[in-house]
C-alpha cells in the first residue's frame, strides 16, 4: 500500500489505491476544510502535491494555472500505486477570531417572556433529606425507605423512577451520614426520576448547560440552576465545518461510510470541549454538571444522535424523528454527569428544527397575543414562523451559505478582520470599509456584502441585476469578457497581502440568497390572506442580525421595506430558548407545544415558490412599489 505523508507536520498514513485523499486525510489526523462536502465545488480542500502519482478528475474549482503548478483537490482525488507527499495550505490563525463569548440576547427579550427562576421547575432539581436508618422495627429495602423521603419531601406521592447506578451506590450513600443525603431528581410532568443519591455539601450549587447546536458554531451556557444565572458563555466553531458549510453538503458527506460517525463525534468533541471551558472558568469538573437542554435544526440534531439525515434531502423529506424523550448524557455522548437528563427541542419540519422553536421563546408570538408577526433566522440556512397566539406557519428557504462567507472567494466569517460595513464613493466608485475590531482586512462577511451591495446599487455602480457599471469608468470596477469584479481593498492594506475583491458570479449567489428568504416570507404571508404591512413585528434571530445594517438589507430587498421599528434583533435567540427551557418546565412545555401546533410547509413542492422567488432576484424587487423608501432615494434615511 502506498504511503502519504502530509507537510508540514510529516502526517504519514497508508492506505489502499483509490483512496479518496480527503478520507486519507482524516485517517491521518489532518483537517481538510471540505465545505462543499466532498462535490468539488468549493475549491477549500486544494493542496499541492509534491510528488507521486494522484489520480485527480478535473474540477472548475481550479484554475488551469493552479492544476499546472500541480494542485489537486482532496475531495476529487484518489491514492495512486506510489507513495504520495502533499503539502498542506498554512493554517489560518483562528483563536482569536472564534465567535464572541458574550451574549446578550436575553437583555433582548421582554422581560415578562423570561421565566423567574428559581421556582419555575428547572431540568433538575436537588433537595438535601434525611432517611431514616433500617432497624429491626423497619427493615424496609433501602429504596422504599428513600422514595417515601422523597415524597415528604415534595409532597407528592407520585412514585420515584431509580436506574441501576444509583441503586448500586444507595447502601453505602444511605449510611455514610446516618441517612443524610443531596439527592439530584429530574421531573417532567408526573415522572420523576432520581440521578443521584450522595453525602451532603457545603456547596449546594447546582449547574446545568444550554446548547445552541448551529449548523456553523455551537454555543454553551453554564447556568446555576439554584438562581437561573448564567455564569458562563462560551462559543465556537462548529468542528463539523470541515465537512461541509450547510447541511445539505453535510448530509451528502454522510453517506459515506464511517462518515455519520464521524460528523457525530466532530459535533460531540466541539460541544464537550465547550462545556470543559464553561466548567473550567468555575473551577467545576464536567462530570458535575447535572442536565443540558440542546436546540439545534434537524439536521444536526440527527447527527449530534447519530441518525441517519439522507432522508431529509429527498422528498417527501421524512426526518427520523422530530421529538425525542429526554435521554441521558452517557447515551447522547456529552461529558457531563452519565445520568443527566438532556432536553432536545422539538422541531417543526425536516428545515425547520428545534433552534426555531426554542427561538420563539424570545418573542411575542409564544403567548396569546392577536397580533401577527414574523420570525427569521438568517445563517447557513433561511428559515421564517409568521403567526400569533393563534397560528404558526413555518417554512424554510435553501439560502446557501453566502451569508456566512461561503461560497466567495473572499468571503469568511463575521470575526476580526471581516469588512461588515462598506460606503462607496458616488463619483469614483471607490469602497471605504469598516472591518470587526478595526483590524487591517481579511475578508468580507456576510454583512459587509449586503453593506456593499446596497452602497454599490444607491450611488449607481451596480444596477438591478446585480451587474457592474459598464458606462461609468472606476479604478475599483475591472471588467474581463463578459465578467466584471469588483476590488474594495488594495492587497497592501490587508492581513493576507491578497486584494479583497468579489465579482458578479459570487454577487448573483447573494442575490439568490436574499431572494429566497424575502420570497418565502412573502408566499407565506400570501397564502395567509396577508401582506407586509399587517406585521407588527419582524424578528430577526442569529448572529447575523448583530451587524446587520437594516436600511443596506432593505435596500437589496432581503427584508421588507417598513417602519424601522417593526425590527427586532434578537441575537442569538436558540440559545436564549435553550436555556429558558433548562431553568423552566412551564417553557419546555411551551417550547413543546409551539413545535406541536406549528404547520410546516414545504416550498420545494410549490411552484407559486418560484414566481415569488424569480421577481425577488434584482435589486431591490422587480416591483418597485414594494420598497417605496428605496425607489424614492431614502433608503439611507429610514422611515
Amino acid at each position: 500500500m502506498p504511503t502519504i505523508t502530509f507537510e508540514p507536520g510529516h502526517h504519514r498514513i497508508q492506505v489502499p489505491v483509490g483512496t479518496r485523499l480527503d478520507e486519507a486525510a482524516v485517517m491521518a489526523g489532518v483537517r481538510i476544510d471540505a465545505q462543499c462536502g466532498g462535490q468539488g465545488t468549493c475549491g477549500r480542500c486544494a493542496l499541492l502535491a509534491v510528488s507521486g502519482k494522484v489520480d485527480a478528475k478535473s474540477s472548475k474549482a481550479l484554475s488551469r494555472e493552479q492544476v499546472r503548478a500541480g494542485y489537486i483537490l482532496a475531495c476529487r482525488s484518489l491514492a495512486g500505486a506510489t507513495d504520495l507527499v502533499i503539502q498542506l495550505p498554512e493554517p489560518v490563525p483562528e483563536a482569536s477570531n472564534a465567535p464572541g463569548a458574550a451574549d446578550d440576547t436575553l437583555e433582548r427579550v421582554r422581560p415578562e417572556l423570561l421565566p423567574d427562576p428559581p421556582q419555575c421547575g428547572s431540568l433538575v432539581t436537588a433537595l438535601e433529606l434525611s432517611v431514616p436508618q433500617p432497624g429491626s422495627a423497619d427493615a424496609r429495602p433501602d429504596v422504599d425507605r428513600l422514595q417515601i423521603a422523597v415524597q415528604e419531601a415534595t409532597g407528592s406521592t407520585e412514585p420515584v423512577q431509580v436506574s441501576l447506578p444509583v441503586l448500586r451506590g444507595l447502601a453505602s450513600a444511605l449510611r455514610q451520614d446516618d441517612g443524610r443525603v443531596r439527592v439530584l431528581m429530574h421531573q417532567e410532568d408526573r415522572q420523576r426520576c432520581l440521578l443521584h443519591v450522595g453525602a451532603p455539601s457545603s456547596d449546594h450549587s447546582l449547574y446545568g448547560v444550554a446548547v445552541d447546536l448551529g449548523t456553523t458554531s455551537i454555543s454553551v451556557q453554564l447556568v446555576s440552576l439554584d438562581t437561573g444565572a448564567v455564569v458562563a458563555t462560551v462559543s465556537d466553531y462548529n468542528d463539523q465545518t470541515g465537512c461541509g458549510a450547510d447541511i445539505i453538503s453535510r448530509i451528502n458527506y454522510a453517506r459515506r461510510p464511517g462518515h455519520l460517525q464521524e460528523l457525530r463525534q466532530r459535533g460531540l468533541q466541539t460541544i464537550n470541549r465547550l462545556i470543559s471551558q464553561a466548567a473550567e472558568r468555575r473551577n467545576l469538573e464536567p462530570s458535575s454538571v447535572a442536565g443540558a437542554t440542546i436546540a439545534g435544526n434537524t439536521t444536526m440534531i440527527h447527527l449530534l444522535l447519530g441518525l441517519s439525515p439522507e432522508y431529509i434531502r429527498v422528498e417527501p423529506y421524512t426526518p427520523t424523528a422530530l421529538r425525542f424523550p429526554d435521554l441521558e448524557a452517557h447515551a447522547v455522548g456529552l461529558d457531563i454527569m452519565p445520568a443527566a437528563p438532556v432536553f432536545i427541542a422539538a422541531g417543526a419540519g425536516s428545515y425547520v428544527g428545534g433552534d426555531i422553536t426554542a427561538g420563539l421563546l424570545c418573542t411575542e408570538m409564544a403567548t396569546k397575543t392577536e397580533k401577527v408577526s414574523l420570525f427569521i433566522d438568517i445563517g447557513t440556512n433561511g428559515e421564517l414562523v409568521v403567526g400569533n397566539g393563534e397560528f404558526l406557519v413555518a417554512c424554510a428557504c435553501s439560502a446557501g451559505p453566502a451569508f456566512e462567507g461561503s461560497g466567495i472567494a473572499c468571503g469568511m466569517r463575521a470575526t476580526a478582520g471581516a469588512i461588515e460595513s462598506v460606503h462607496v464613493d458616488e463619483s469614483t466608485g471607490q469602497a471605504h470599509c469598516r472591518t470587526i475590531d478595526a483590524q487591517p482586512a481579511a475578508g468580507i462577511c456576510g454583512s459587509g456584502m449586503i453593506s456593499l451591495l446596497a452602497a454599490l446599487f444607491r450611488t449607481g455602480w451596480l444596477d438591478a441585476g446585480g451587474r457592474l457599471a459598464r458606462e461609468r469608468r472606476s479604478a475599483a470596477i475591472r471588467v474581463d469578457g463578459r465578467h466584471g469584479s469588483y476590488r474594495l481593498v488594495e492587497a497592501q492594506q490587508t492581513q493576507k497581502g491578497q486584494a479583497v475583491m468579489i465579482d458578479e458570479r459570487e454577487i448573483q449567489s447573494v442575490l439568490r440568497a436574499k431572494a429566497a428568504i424575502y420570497s418565502a416570507s412573502a408566499m407565506v404571508l400570501e397564502q395567509l390572506g396577508l401582506g407586509f404591512g399587517d406585521l407588527e413585528h419582524v424578528y430577526i434571530g442569529g448572529g447575523f442580525g448583530r451587524s446587520l445594517e437594516v436600511e443596506s438589507a432593505v435596500t437589496i430587498g432581503l427584508l421588507p421595506d417598513l417602519p424601522r421599528a417593526t425590527f427586532q434583533f434578537l441575537g442569538n435567540a436558540s440559545l436564549a430558548g435553550a436555556y429558558m427551557a433548562l431553568v423552566s418546565a412551564e417553557h419546555r412545555r411551551l417550547l413543546m407545544n409551539l413545535a406541536a401546533r406549528m404547520t410546516y410547509l414545504e416550498l420545494n413542492t410549490d411552484p407559486a415558490y418560484m414566481d415569488h422567488y424569480t421577481a425577488a432576484l434584482f435589486l431591490p424587487h422587480t416591483d418597485p412599489s414594494r420598497f417605496p423608501s428605496v425607489a424614492a432615494g431614502s433608503a439611507g434615511g429610514g422611515r
